[in-house]
C-alpha cells in the first residue's frame, strides 16, 4: 500500500548530504526551493505506480528512510539489492523490450519507507544550483559502485568472509557507532542475505552462527546486528583483493 503525505518535504533538510557542496550563503535559498512530495510505502510486495514516472524530466525517487529490496530474476537465479536512506530509484526505467536476455524485477518493502518524488518541478527548482543536480546524479552512481562491491564480495571464497564484508558495507552506509562496535538494523532473512552475497541459505545460517560464536557479528533484537572490533581484525586479515568494499568503513573502537 502507498499513501501520499499531506505536505511537501524540504529535501535538503531531509537529506543534508545532498547540499554538502553548496556555499553556505546559498543554502537557505536552495533549501527553500528544493521541495518534493513524499509517499509512505507499507511493508510487503510493492509495485511502483506507472504514474510516478511523470515526464522525462523526473529525476527519480529518493529514499528518505526505510529499507527496500530489489530482486532481478533471471530464470531460477536472482540478484538482490538492498536500498535505503539516500538511495535514488527509477523503477519505471527499463531496458528495451527487445533485450536478448529477458529478466524480471520484483520490489519488496522491508520496513515502512518514506520516499520523495524528485519530479520535473523539483529538477527545475534546483537548476540554479548545478551542484545539487550533480549530487542527485552521484546517488545513481553510488548504486553502481555498490553493485560492483557486491559482485566482488560474491567471489570471495568463504561465506563467513562474504557476510563480514557485506555487513561492513552496510555499516558504512547506515550504521551507528556504539561502545560495542557498529550497530546496523537490517530485517533480512538468511535467504535474503544469501541472495545478496551469492550463497545458499543453509550456508548463510551456518556462517552467521560461527560469526556470532566468535564475537564478530552479533545479532540483537528486531533485526539489529553489531559488528564488533573483532570484525575489523577479520577484514584486515583478508587478501587485499577482498578488502576493496571495506576500505571506507567506519573505524571501530579498539
Amino acid at each position: 500500500m502507498t499513501s501520499i503525505s499531506d505536505t511537501q518535504v524540504r529535501v535538503l533538510d531531509a537529506d543534508p548530504d545532498l547540499a554538502a557542496g553548496l556555499p553556505a550563503d546559498e543554502l537557505p535559498a536552495a533549501t527553500h526551493a528544493a521541495l518534493a512530495r513524499t509517499y509512505l510505502l507499507a511493508t510487503g510486495t510493492w509495485t511502483p505506480p506507472a504514474s510516478w514516472a511523470g515526464s522525462a524530466s523526473t529525476l527519480g525517487l529518493l529514499v528518505l528512510d526505510g529499507l527496500v529490496m530489489r530482486s532481478l530474476e533471471l530464470g531460477d537465479r536472482s540478484s538482490t539489492e538492498l536500498l535505503g536512506e539516500g538511495d535514488l530509484l527509477r523503477p519505471w526505467q527499463r531496458d528495451t523490450e527487445e533485450a536478448l536476455v529477458a529478466c524480471s524485477v520484483q520490489w519488496r518493502v522491508l520496513e515502512p519507507t518514506r520516499i520523495a518524488v524528485l519530479d520535473g518541478r523539483f529538477a527545475l527548482a534546483i537548476a540554479r544550483w548545478p551542484r545539487l543536480t550533480a549530487a542527485v546524479v552521484g546517488r545513481a552512481l553510488r548504486r553502481s559502485r555498490a553493485h560492483g562491491v557486491f559482485a566482488a564480495i560474491s567471489h570471495v571464497n568463504r561465506v563467513d568472509d562474504r557476510l563480514v564484508l557485506a555487513f561492513w558495507y552496510f555499516a558504512e552506509r547506515w550504521g551507528r557507532v556504539g561502545p560495542d562496535g557498529v550497530a546496523v538494523r537490517l530485517p533480512l532473512t538468511h535467504e535474503q542475505l544469501g541472495a545478496m552475497i551469492g550463497a545458499r541459505r543453509p550456508s548463510v545460517t551456518t556462517a552467521l552462527s560461527s560469526l556470532a560464536a566468535q564475537g564478530i557479528l552479533v545479532p540483537r533484537r528486531r533485526g539489529e546486528w553489531v559488528l564488533t572490533p573483532t570484525a575489523r581484525l577479520r577484514i584486515d586479515g583478508l587478501p587485499e583483493a577482498a578488502r576493496g568494499g571495506a576500505q571506507h568503513a567506519p573505524r571501530l573502537a579498539a
